[in-house]
C-alpha cells in the first residue's frame, strides 16, 4: 500500500460519493484529512467517524468552495488544522442536465461555478501553501463527458473540458516546484448521482464498457491516492480515464 504518513489532504464534495471514497482511501494511506462538505453535515461526520476507527485525523470544513472567500476559507482551515497542505483533491461538483435548447443560462452558470470555478479558487488557495513546501498534489475529478461530451449534458462536459485545460496549465506553471496536477475522468460509475439515470441509458452503456461492470467509488479512489502518492512524481499534466474501456 502507498504511503501518505505526514501528508495532509483536502477533499472537497467529500461528504458522499466519490469524495467519501477518496477521503477514506487516503485516510487509511495514512493522510490527514480534511473533508469539505457544503450542506449534509451528518453525511459529513460520519466520513468523519469511520477515519477515527481508522485511528486517523480529520476534520470537518463547511463551504461553498464556489464561492471566493469561503473557498479560501476552506483551504486555509485545512492547512491550519495540520500545518500543511500536501494534497488537494477538487471533487466536488454535480450535474444540471437538459438538452441545450431547454437548458437555462442559471442551470449553465450554476453548473460552471461548482465543476470549474470552484476547483480554480481552491486550487490558487492551496498553492500558496504548496509553494513554501515545494510540494504538492493537486489531483482533479473530472469526467468521460469532459473528454467525449453527452447529449444532455452541455454544461458539465463544458466544466469538465474546462478543468482539463487548467489541469495542464497548472503543471505547466508548477512543474518545477514539485507540484503535481492532474485530471482523473470516471465513466459510469455508480452513486447517488447515478442512481436516477434511466436503466435502458445503463444497459447501452454497459454493452460498451470493457470490463462489464459499472465503476465504483473506491475504483476513482484508488487512482487518486497513486496520483497523490510520491511515486507518482513523475506525471503531470496529464488525464486518466478511469472508465473500464467506456471511452474507446
Amino acid at each position: 500500500m502507498l504511503d501518505l504518513t505526514g501528508r495532509a489532504a483536502l477533499v472537497t464534495g467529500a461528504s458522499r460519493g466519490i469524495g467519501r471514497a477518496i477521503a477514506l482511501q487516503l485516510a487509511r494511506q495514512g493522510a490527514s484529512i480534511a473533508i469539505n462538505y457544503l450542506s449534509n453535515e451528518a453525511a459529513a461526520k460520519g466520513v468523519q467517524e469511520t477515519i477515527s476507527s481508522y485511528e486517523g485525523q480529520a476534520i470537518l470544513v463547511q463551504g461553498d468552495i464556489s464561492a471566493p472567500e469561503q473557498a479560501d476559507r476552506v483551504v486555509e482551515t485545512a492547512h491550519d488544522a495540520f500545518g500543511r497542505l500536501d494534497i488537494l483533491v477538487n471533487n466536488a461538483g454535480f450535474n444540471r442536465d437538459t438538452l441545450l435548447l431547454r437548458m437555462s443560462v442559471q442551470d449553465w452558470d450554476e453548473v460552471m461555478a461548482t465543476n470549474l470555478r470552484g476547483a480554480f479558487l481552491c486550487t490558487r488557495a492551496a498553492l500558496r501553501y504548496m509553494l513554501r513546501q515545494r510540494w504538492g498534489r493537486i489531483v482533479n475529478i473530472g469526467s468521460v463527458s469532459g473528454i467525449a461530451g453527452n447529449a444532455g449534458q452541455a454544461n458539465y462536459a463544458a466544466a469538465k473540458a474546462g478543468l482539463t485545460g487548467f489541469t495542464k496549465a497548472v503543471a505547466r506553471e508548477m512543474g518545477s516546484r514539485g507540484i503535481t496536477a492532474n485530471v482523473i475522468a470516471p465513466g459510469l460509475v455508480r452513486t447517488e448521482l447515478t442512481e436516477d439515470i434511466h436503466q435502458q441509458i445503463v444497459e447501452t452503456a454497459m454493452q460498451r464498457i470493457f470490463v462489464g461492470r459499472l465503476g465504483t467509488p473506491e475504483d476513482i479512489a484508488a487512482c487518486v491516492a497513486f496520483l497523490a502518492s510520491e511515486e507518482a512524481s513523475y506525471i503531470s499534466g496529464q488525464v486518466l480515464p478511469v472508465d473500464g474501456g467506456l471511452g474507446n
